[in-house]
């Protein structure tokens, strides 16, 4: 994983080089003071003064500087200098006026690579930015760790993946936060979580399903928990996907990778919580004995389940999850998982949907997703629509007829495990950017956690 420690350092006034930030609409002024040399240097490089464009300026000798166009000098962006990390040339720098904030985050995070099956001929050395906002440095360090873990987990092929390997990720997460962690899987997880050892069955005993919890921080604490939808891969079970639908579920494990991203930043941070982070990990395979369309399946929380469609198994895993997470009386619940494709067509691949039985925290979500430039999209939690889960012969039948509201009726499905009276946050997210943006490349992407955890500051950090 990349370093980002070394990438974001205290301002003592060493050598660096300049970087001057120019509002759009201040280029022209801007451009009128500057010297003939100066304006025919930015006119070659097409700069413009718009967000996202840079132009290289000479000094004295062998120095230079950069001048740079963003939106707003007054509040600077998450990834507003995300593109000069990317490209300029390896060194130290500064802005020229100000302290970069918010920015850190998307000088630290363009910087990220995944490497662990290509090496690059040339590797980029260090952009190391000064920043005088010296309290902010070890929180933006550790935001960029975590959104570095999903990626890098995200990114994993599932034969390096599975839920072994998922297992040990979240043992070393723990370790240095002195956690606890527990794992049921064999027998134990047959009898207690039943859904769970009954998606992942089939893939053998290399990987073999299980549930793994971790438990950190003071039990006086007020109590969450984060559930996590890890299925390692993701076949479609005998409602088999095509091969162009396989082709991504190496992600499909994204939600217990923001999971765990998330309790890694809730324990850096020392939040005053008792945190209950709980995985579902399970590889959705075909064999001889996996389970069938029109099989009935029973829960830990003794409702009996219809499998309507095989490929549905996400909702299956987190219910049981989900049960037992509501089984600890904790003040909040959020669970994260790449759920389901109409999420995608409603909100596309940018915007986790969410969901809510409190319009209260619903409500701090939307405010707090705008704040910190990771949006999210709250959709119905509608009761209208639970009819389409009904079954003849069990409580709920696990896909919903019709393909309406798809989104909608997977969380309706999962509420019926959490606990009445409980909030809850469902998370429905992609982990993966198509297509790439400055600081975010193609690739696994942590896109609600930091929205997340921001709302866990507010409700349980010291400030509160």
């Amino acid at each position: 994983m990349t370093d980002f420690s070394d990438l974001l350092k205290a301002d003592n006034q060493q050598p660096a080089r300049s970087i001057h930030l120019l509002e759009t609409k201040g280029f022209d002024a801007w451009l009128s003071t500057q010297p003939d040399k100066i304006r025919a240097l930015v006119a070659a490089q097409r700069f413009k003064g718009k967000a996202g464009e840079h132009a290289i300026l000479p000094g004295d000798g062998d120095d230079w500087s950069v001048v740079a166009g963003v939106a707003s000098r007054d509040t600077l962006s998450p990834w507003c200098l995300a593109r000069l990390a990317e490209i300029l040339p390896e060194g130290t720098y500064r802005l020229a006026e100000g302290t970069p904030g918010a920015a850190s985050l998307g000088w630290l995070a363009a910087q990220y690579r995944f490497d662990r099956y290509r090496k690059d001929d040339a590797p980029a050395g260090p952009r190391i930015l000064l920043t005088g906002g010296v309290a902010q440095i070890d929180p933006t360090v550790q935001q960029a760790k975590a959104v570095a873990l999903v990626r890098d987990l995200v990114n994993t092929p599932a034969a390096d993946m599975g839920p072994p390997d998922l297992e040990a990720a979240v043992e070393a997460v723990a370790k240095p936060f002195g956690a606890t962690v527990n794992v049921t899987r064999g027998d134990a997880l047959e009898q207690g979580y039943p859904m769970i050892h009954a998606v992942g069955k089939a893939a053998g005993k290399n990987f073999a399903p299980r549930l793994i919890e971790l438990t950190w921080g003071d039990p006086t604490h007020p109590r969450i928990a984060l559930v996590g939808k890890g299925i390692c891969f993701d076949s479609g079970g005998l409602d088999i996907k095509p091969s162009s639908g396989m082709r991504l579920m190496k992600k499909d494990m994204g939600g217990a990778a923001h999971a765990l991203g998330l309790a890694q930043l809730v324990m850096a941070a020392r939040l005053p919580v008792r945190l209950h982070l709980l995985i579902a990990a399970a590889e959705n395979a075909i064999s001889g004995n996996a389970f069938r369309p029109g099989d009935i399946l029973r829960t830990r929380k003794g409702l009996t389940v219809e499998i309507g469609n095989t490929d549905a198994e996400g909702r299956l895993v987190l219910g049981d999850a989900l049960t037992r997470a509501g089984e600890d009386k904790p003040q909040l619940i959020i669970d994260f998982a790449t759920l389901t494709g109409a999420a995608r067509v409603a909100v596309g691949p940018d915007l986790p949907a969410l969901f809510s039985n409190d319009d209260g925290v619903a409500a701090d979500m939307a405010a707090i997703g705008a704040q910190v430039d990771d949006p999210t999209w709250r959709l119905p939690l509608w009761d209208g629509y639970a009819d389409m889960l009904k079954s003849d012969i069990a409580d709920i039948n696990n896909a919903g007829e019709g393909g309406f509201a798809g989104a909608v009726t997977a969380a309706l499905f999962l509420k019926r495990f959490v606990p009445d009276g409980t909030p809850w946050l469902h998370l429905d997210t992609f982990a993966w950017r198509p297509s790439s943006k400055p600081g975010r490349p193609k690739g696994g992407e942590a896109l609600g956690m930091r929205a997340v955890f921001r709302l866990l500051q507010q409700r349980y950090g010291k400030e509160s």
